[in-house]
């Protein structure tokens, strides 16, 4: 018989045995081998057990000896759970001794690898106490003691669970709702979503992991295009990041500045073509592609350009924890703001409003005192389609003692509908429903006599013809609207615009009927909030700051666009840079370009140069007459969006009329020659 079936007959395992000088011979015989194993003390079957899978442990995987502390620590085997409770029986003391006597004659008997192992062996049952009573933390548990750092110093990981719900803020963003298809499966199932991807995993190339684009094997292949983040400072458990452009991404810049000036799409193309994870580039293609109505090619190089993003974030920079910060006065930091909400706007459009209102939440984060994009002028229309109704409440709670969002119109409607809402709902008990709707019928009086000019725009877009004795009345009639201040009519028109599929509902057109009788009655009786009212308008919404004229251009809705004043309509306006801050802060500038020589340039050139006062067939225009071209060229911008704003009146009120029948058939065809 061999010496391994001995062993295994013995219950025992190599390396399990003290190691002796005589076991390293080769010529000992079987019975040598037995009569050495029975001169060794009994032991229990259990603790033989034990020390089996420890020495299977520490000789069968190599790697496993790495970590051996701290899984010891950490796994108890199936027998000892079972001693678990009954150690503090008497019964179970003696059996601890039994094997602490049974460790000393093998630690007496054994060479320094056995006293390793009883080492170990002692040094778990010193943590199991410590776990038992809850009140030491072992030093080996590397995971407890980055939670507790990750605690005291507020910088959490990009994990979904960031603590219990009570503790997260208003604009916690969660990593499984930025994938739109985490909303598309809870609509129509994971086998319709994900359709025959499984069988093209096999196929797929390698691409790094990222948390809001799923990178496309159609896309070109990666390369950095010259983009990084930096880290600024940390201030009370707040970070501060910017983008940065290296050296090669500025003159790729400079050219993408040449292409737009051209006003060429083709040119973009091209670049793009020798540079395809350029963001600039790809935002401006994205809006000539929806332009084009191909909003398939549109939203897929936002997502691209949002991937190329992500591959240059800080490993510091969380997207989760609303408290990563970016400058919106940075040119560099704004494109990531712009790709965010234009990325927002289509996953809106296909129907995801759960996953726009995470992004919409997530550019709030980056900037929540500035705004520079105005999303709370969004947030609430994302809150009401996904439904989030408490969500939405607790923000205009939280925020407004020192943001007075009961001042914005939607905020001011949209509370009001999310207690109706609220009240509607089938598992509510009747008092709290009562409850609701009274705070709904409330809330909704104040803000109509508090805007009343939201009123008649509201019920035309949602064709609903007004009774006579509400569109006659002063209170709601055109003198309401006309005498609106520009700021306070751009903010209705933009919610009006935005919002009034909302109101569409029987029941929530029912109970406006309702409202709007009150807020009359009351009018009439002359309640002393109507005038309170009227002066606050007359104070406030005098001018717009310029992140609400920037919502109101992305927006692209024309009842708010139409009311932007001169000088907003009156600049050019880039889709790669809407309406940039007058105070931006630039860490690059680009280089002055040089006038091309006549020799150069086609007679068609020439001519339309030739019109300008400052023309020089010798070289560039003169540059004492510089600021008077650039004066003379925006007196004609403002004069020119003058009569465009005409002729679109002109040609709204256009009536052809039917040319008059001929009711004699015996005319005379030369009548006319």
């Amino acid at each position: 018989m061999s010496t391994r079936a001995l062993r295994r007959l013995k219950g025992k395992q190599r390396g399990q045995e003290a190691l002796d000088a005589v076991d390293l011979t080769l010529d000992n015989s079987p019975e040598e081998q037995l009569d050495r194993a029975s001169v060794s003390p009994p032991s229990d079957s259990k603790g033989r057990k034990a020390k089996k899978n420890k020495a299977q442990k520490n000789f069968s995987n190599i790697y496993e000896l790495i970590c051996d502390a701290d899984n010891e620590a950490e796994v108890i085997s199936p027998d000892e759970e079972a001693d678990k409770p009954d150690e503090n029986k008497t019964s179970g003391t003696g059996k601890k001794d039994h094997i602490e006597k049974t460790d000393q004659k093998q630690e007496n008997a054994s060479t320094k690898p056995s006293g390793d192992r009883v080492k170990k062996k002692k040094k778990k049952k010193k943590t199991k106490v410590t776990t038992e009573g809850q009140e030491a933390v072992p030093e080996d548990n590397i995971d407890l003691i980055l939670e507790n750092l990750e605690q005291s110093s507020g910088l959490g990981l990009q994990n979904e669970d960031c603590g219990g719900s009570d503790r997260r803020s208003v604009l916690h963003v969660e990593h499984r709702n930025l994938n739109p298809e985490t909303e598309l499966k809870r609509y129509f199932g994971a086998r319709a979503v994900q359709g025959d991807q499984r069988t093209r995993q096999r196929n797929r190339q390698f691409h790094r992991s990222t948390w809001m684009t799923s990178p496309k094997d159609s896309w070109p292949r990666f390369s950095r295009p010259g983009i990084s983040m930096t880290l600024l400072q940390t201030k009370d458990g707040i970070q501060y990041f910017t983008f940065e452009h290296g050296r090669d991404y500025q003159q790729i810049q400079f050219k993408f500045l040449d292409a737009v000036e051209s006003m060429d799409p083709n040119n973009i193309v091209a670049l793009l073509q020798l540079n395809p994870y350029h963001i600039d580039s790809l935002l401006q293609l994205s809006d000539v592609c929806r332009i084009q109505e191909d909003q398939e090619m549109a939203r897929d190089l936002i997502e691209r350009a949002m991937y190329s993003f992500e591959c240059a974030f800080h490993p510091l920079f969380s997207l989760t924890s609303s408290t990563s910060r970016l400058d919106y006065l940075r040119t560099e930091n704004r494109a990531f703001y712009l790709a965010l909400y234009k990325h927002m706007m289509f996953l809106e459009k296909r129907g995801c409003p759960r996953t726009a209102l995470e992004y919409c939440k997530l550019i709030l984060s980056l900037d929540p005192d500035s705004d520079p994009l105005c999303m709370l002028l969004l947030i609430d229309f994302l809150t009401l389609r996904s439904r989030e109704y408490h969500s939405l409440l607790q923000l205009h709670q939280e925020w407004e003692e020192h943001r007075n969002l009961s001042q914005l119109p939607n905020f001011a409607f949209s509370t009001a509908l999310c207690h109706f809402h609220l009240s509607q709902q089938e598992d509510v008990d009747p008092d709290e429903s009562e409850k609701e709707r009274q705070k709904a019928d409330q809330l909704l009086q104040d803000a109509l006599i508090m805007f009343p000019g939201v009123l008649i725009p509201l019920l035309d877009l949602c064709t609903m013809q007004p009774d006579a004795s509400v569109s006659s009345h002063v209170f709601f009639g055109p003198k309401s609207q006309m005498g609106q201040p520009p700021a306070l009519a751009e903010l209705t028109a933009l919610y009006v615009g935005r919002t009034h599929s909302l109101w569409r509902e029987a029941a929530v057109m029912l109970w406006l009927e309702e409202s709007v009788k009150e807020v009359l009655r009351r009018v009439d009786a002359k309640d002393p909030l109507v005038e309170e009212c009227q002066n606050k308008r007359k104070q406030r919404y005098q001018s717009a700051p310029r992140n609400i004229h920037r919502h109101v251009l992305l927006s692209e809705i024309k009842e708010a666009t139409s009311s932007l004043p001169i000088e907003v309509t009156s600049q050019p306006v880039m889709g790669f840079d809407p309406l940039p801050p007058l105070d931006s802060v630039m860490s690059y500038t680009r280089p002055e370009r040089q006038h091309v020589g006549a020799t150069n340039e086609s007679t068609l050139s020439l001519f339309f140069r030739s019109l300008l006062p400052n023309f020089n067939l010798q070289g560039g225009p003169r540059q004492e007459d510089e600021l008077e071209v650039a004066r003379a060229g925006q007196e004609l911008n403002q004069e020119v969006n003058r009569l465009m704003v005409a002729m679109r009146d002109m040609l709204a009120n256009i009536r052809f009329q039917e040319p008059p029948r001929d009711d004699n058939p015996y005319r005379d065809e030369e009548e006319w020659d």
